[in-house]
């Protein structure tokens, strides 16, 4: 008996990807079924099982009892890029409701497209006058992108002004989030357009990381600490720096408050886009709750101090884009005696200079010149100025909200 259905087991360490590829007739079910036991069998212990359905173009009631006897032996399985009939077939049976059932993604092209930003995860490019693209590097998941969908769309309830049309697709073989934006630019190119505008940018800068900073998360919120995600990217750049320049940086970290107020944690210039007179943030992977020095710090990092090619990057000549920044402290602190705007300027640098480094975990693919570029500049930024840095972040219990 011929058999319609192609199977195609790949394992990686635990992780195993099932293909099922052509039409998974009545007939053929029988030996499929045994098929797919033998390889699964020989893979050994099974972490998580992936049914990609993504070349399934039919299945009979016995090929649906395939795939639910699979989902009762693995708790961790998913049917993922799965065609629109074959979904059909899915949710009238109720099996979206019983097992975790993806969507296939549509393809887009960014041939020919503006690039408007880049950084560790990936690089946003502009596709019309009303959307944009976030393509995120080689290797991502679908689970950092559904992670940044559903940060997004709790800051957007929370009162963060995002962009709120988000769909998953494909860009040849990496993954997408398309924003829908009506005729949005990003701070950098309006910027540097209309540079005889800085003043009101900057307050618009300003107001909108106070619109950020005012907002509470609630304790019941599926944000996560941004102290924490610091943390966490400070041990995970363990693989470039030794045990004591990470203790040193935990060391820091630890000094920063406790707090619960929303913060975006990458807010450059490049991920703010004015739309008509309102300011937009796209980029939301590192959303997180805490003190307000983390979100400044991290934006003082990218905006004045940031390592590697800052043009590139930011989007902006470092002069312009320094002198731009600080006009907009100015404007956060406005009306605070001066002598307290420079001691908060100086909190605010010496978190910076964790975040300096820390972005190293956003990726375990950067180039070894980066890496070394980033060792190099540590003992100039950390290491020859770790007791005023110290002296610095015990401070920061007196910033009080």
């Amino acid at each position: 008996m011929h058999n319609s259905m192609k199977v195609k087991i790949n394992n990686l360490q635990g992780n195993v990807r099932l293909v099922l590829s052509g039409e998974l007739k009545t007939d053929d079910c029988i030996k499929t079924g045994k098929e797919i036991d033998a390889g699964l069998a020989s893979v050994g212990k099974i972490c998580s099982l992936v049914v990609d359905a993504s070349e399934l173009n039919y299945i009979s009631s016995s090929g649906l009892r395939i795939l639910l006897g699979l989902a009762k032996r693995f708790k961790d399985f998913r049917i993922v890029d799965t065609a629109p009939d074959i979904y059909r077939i899915l949710e009238v049976t109720g099996f979206t409701k019983i097992m975790h059932v993806e969507r296939a993604m549509r393809q887009m092209s960014v041939e020919g497209c503006e690039e408007i930003g880049r950084g560790g995860v990936g690089v946003v490019y502009r596709i019309d006058d009303d959307t944009i693209i976030k393509v995120f590097r080689e290797g991502a998941s679908t689970d950092e992108l559904n992670t940044e969908v559903t940060m997004a769309k709790e800051a957007f309830v929370l009162g963060m002004p995002t962009a709120i049309s988000f769909d998953v697709v494909r860009v040849g073989s990496q993954f997408g989030l398309v924003y829908e934006l009506l005729r949005a630019e990003t701070l950098s190119k309006l910027l540097r357009r209309e540079p005889h505008r800085m003043d009101e940018l900057a307050r618009k800068y300003a107001a909108l990381f106070h619109q950020l900073h005012s907002i509470e998360v609630p304790k019941n919120s599926i944000i996560q600490s941004a102290k924490a995600q610091m943390e966490n990217a400070v041990r995970h750049i363990g693989l470039y720096f030794d045990d004591a320049s990470i203790d040193l940086l935990l060391q820091m970290v630890s000094c920063i408050p406790d707090t619960n107020r929303l913060l975006h944690c990458d807010l450059q210039s490049k991920n703010a886009m004015m739309q008509g007179d309102e300011l937009m943030l796209i980029d939301m992977g590192e959303v997180g709750f805490g003190h307000p020095v983390i979100d400044l710090g991290n934006s003082y990092s990218s905006m004045v101090s940031l390592l590697g090619d800052y043009e590139t990057i930011i989007g902006l000549p470092q002069e312009l884009s320094s002198e731009f920044w600080m006009r907009m402290i100015g404007y956060y602190f406005e009306g605070e005696p001066a002598d307290l705007v420079a001691h908060r300027l100086e909190q605010i640098k010496a978190v910076s200079a964790i975040r300096n480094f820390s972005w190293l975990a956003l990726s375990d693919s950067f180039p070894d010149d980066v890496v070394r570029m980033c060792q190099d500049a540590f003992a100039e930024r950390v290491l020859n100025k770790k007791d005023h840095l110290l002296e610095v972040c015990a401070t920061l219990s007196d910033w009080t909200l």
